[in-house]
């Protein structure tokens, strides 16, 4: 399999929204590691003993299911502590594993901004493939230029899963997309935009890029929390147009 790059991240703070119940909140992150490109066919292919058609393209028709399986066989690969464990389909993460993971929605807005305060890390025709290129495939990762933290095609090109619920009260399972796709316009090709879908959903401009690190606890790290899973689960009330901020 060919290498994963991976990027230190330090840690910092970020702001996050959810726009469902109209609250803003920060997330105080410890340092993390996490991809410098989407996982590619050929990574995703070499460790399946697969061909890749577009080696250097992003991996996508990925499901959030294979995508945290490819973590788990990567750690294996490595000699690393696999970070998720099965029962069924009902996945928990271990917080204290070292091996490769996707990163929850805090780390990867956080490392997507490095520093950036607007909806874009640079002008957005310089930094991502959307639908102003007027291209009809993913492209090949690296095509445009990295943010501060040396990472590529965080917006734009394809969506990225995390870790985490999208909104456990409204759609049941639904894990998070972020990133715009090479099909989408400016207004979701930003660092704070929401998208999910359920975990065997899989999408032709939707891929993952991986994280890594280890933290104390057994079930709370970097912004995500089971205990707050459950009680957004339960929120009861209406429901605002949409769930993505301006910003």
């Amino acid at each position: 399999m060919t290498d994963l790059e991976l990027a230190r991240i330090e840690g910092g703070t970020v702001a996050l929204h959810d726009a469902r119940r109209q609250v803003r909140w920060s997330v105080d992150l410890e340092p993390f590691e996490i991809g410098v490109y989407p996982v590619t066919e050929e990574q995703l292919g070499g460790l399946l003993g697969e061909t890749a058609a577009h080696p250097r393209r992003p991996a996508t028709e990925v499901s959030w299911l294979r995508a945290i399986r490819f973590c788990n066989a990567a750690s294996e690969w490595e000699g690393l502590d696999p970070a998720y464990t099965f029962d069924g389909e009902e996945v928990t993460w271990h917080v204290d594993a070292g091996g490769y993971r996707l990163p929850t929605e805090a780390e990867w807005e956080f490392a997507c901004r490095a520093g950036s305060t607007g909806p874009h890390y640079g002008p957005l025709a310089e930094v991502a493939w959307t639908a102003a290129d007027g291209v009809t495939t993913p492209q090949d990762v690296g095509g445009k230029h990295p943010n501060l933290n040396g990472l590529f095609d965080t917006l734009g090109n394809v969506w990225e899963w995390c870790w985490d619920l999208l909104d456990p009260a409204r759609y049941d399972g639904y894990r998070v997309f972020r990133g715009g796709g090479f099909a989408d316009d400016a207004w979701s090709v930003r660092a704070s935009t929401r998208r999910g879908g359920a975990p065997r959903m899989h999408h032709e401009d939707v891929g993952f890029r991986v994280a890594r690190g280890g933290f104390d606890g057994a079930d709370a790290a970097q912004g995500w929390s089971a205990a707050i899973d459950a009680e957004r689960a339960a929120i009861d009330g209406p429901l605002p147009y949409g769930w993505t901020p301006r910003r």
